[in-house]
């Protein structure tokens, strides 16, 4: 019997998920309706944070965190040079710079020494810190705090990876997305991450003035409460009765509304989401113990002390070099065997905007970690015997 293909990552999506998304559609609201703030509520009450805002993506997550901080032109951001490009774009979209932090090369994460050392290369005020929970590991929360601290400036937490888990903190465990190392943390849900909302994203904050900002921003910059209209002579009526359509738009927003239809099947998959953080680190686990012996070509990530991961990749590092074949070969080669895989991520410095606009940086943590990582296959609905497979065929090509 021939082997099914297994790509680097899947939905897996249920009778219920089905089921929620048609209730919707057999209902009243499409958009901008309940469920948004069913989810809203549900997201936030499981990852202990006060306030949760959802959007349409985590990009607009990202870029809605930035707007709510104000960052402007002239102000700094220190981004890992080991990221999805989303990371510092969503900083230039709103003017400010951005600095590379150096990674470990062998976990893909900058930890606080990268940020420091970051901050030392700043040419203005370095305002927000934004650390990238990279394949759903957490790098010392609280000491990256603390650089943020000593600059004064706001830390802004990429968890798009790292739904799910958490990470020890004075002795407690604590998640990630509950914002007590940070001021926010941004989700996403696109189809190969842990839950799936088709595209959308999430803001939380335990600060009610930045989850206002980032509610509005979201919808235009609109705002329908009367105590902020400074029009009064529009919003109100020959009465005195407020206008009841009446809305007004003091700052610049953008359309980056989430729908009914998107939470409905966030909202189911997310009282999935214990299930299936359990069975991901069960097939991390699994991959570990089937890696070890060719640990000396082919290797997990360096595991980090005080973290409880939930795994969204399984990046093992190859030496290439030993293993005598390049990575578009071995890549190819496992195509051929029905695995695939991928690249997380060329690091986001070396793109051609970014060398045009800051010059050609060294980075070489992250350039040893990008020479050999390989993203193997990681989701829900994948076996033991699955990652079994994968891992008999990469010692195929490494024998061929």
């Amino acid at each position: 019997m021939q082997q099914k293909f297994l790509p680097y990552g899947r939905q897996l999506i249920e009778d219920d998920d089905i089921e929620a998304v048609a209730a919707v559609l057999r209902g009243d609201y499409l958009t901008t309706g309940p469920t948004v703030a069913a989810f809203e509520t549900a997201l936030a009450a499981r990852l202990d944070a006060p306030f949760a805002v959802a959007c349409s993506s985590a990009t607009a997550g990202l870029h809605l965190a930035a707007m709510a901080l104000g960052l402007d032109q002239g102000d700094v951001a220190i981004v890992p040079a080991n990221t999805f490009l989303a990371t510092a774009n969503a900083i230039r979209y709103v003017g400010a710079d951005v600095v590379f932090s150096d990674v470990d090369p062998d976990t893909g994460l900058s930890t606080a020494t990268h940020f420091e050392a970051a901050t030392k290369k700043a040419s203005g005020p370095v305002k927000v810190i934004l650390p990238v929970h990279f394949a759903g590991q957490a790098q010392g929360p609280e000491e990256i705090r603390k650089v943020a601290e000593r600059q004064g400036a706001k830390i802004i937490e990429d968890a798009c990876h790292a739904i799910g888990a958490e990470y020890d903190r004075n002795g407690v465990r604590s998640k990630i997305g509950a914002c007590l190392d940070s001021d926010m943390a941004v989700f996403s849900f696109h189809p190969v991450k842990t839950i799936a909302m088709g595209e959308g994203g999430a803001v939380t904050t335990r600060d009610a003035g930045l989850a206002e900002k980032l509610s509005r921003f979201r919808s235009h910059g609109m705002v329908r409460d009367a105590t902020r209209f400074s029009q009064q002579d529009m919003a109100t009526d020959t009465s005195g009765g407020l206008n009841t359509w009446y809305y007004e738009m003091s700052e610049l927003g953008f359309n980056y509304r989430a729908s009914d239809i998107h939470c409905a099947l966030g909202l189911s998959q997310l009282r999935k989401l214990d299930r299936f953080v359990a069975h991901r680190n069960d097939l991390a686990d699994h991959y570990d113990h089937l890696l070890a012996p060719i640990a000396s070509v082919v290797r997990p990530l360096r595991r980090i002390a005080g973290s409880s991961p939930a795994w969204h990749l399984y990046v093992a590092l190859f030496d290439f070099q030993a293993i005598g074949k390049s990575r578009a070969q071995v890549m190819a080669e496992l195509q051929m065997l029905g695995v695939g895989t991928q690249v997380h991520y060329v690091p986001v410095p070396h793109q051609p905007y970014y060398r045009a606009l800051y010059g050609n940086g060294e980075y070489p943590g992250a350039e040893a970690y990008y020479s050999r990582c390989l993203s193997l296959p990681m989701f829900a609905s994948m076996s033991h015997d699955d990652a079994t497979h994968v891992v008999d065929s990469i010692v195929r090509v490494l024998n061929s």
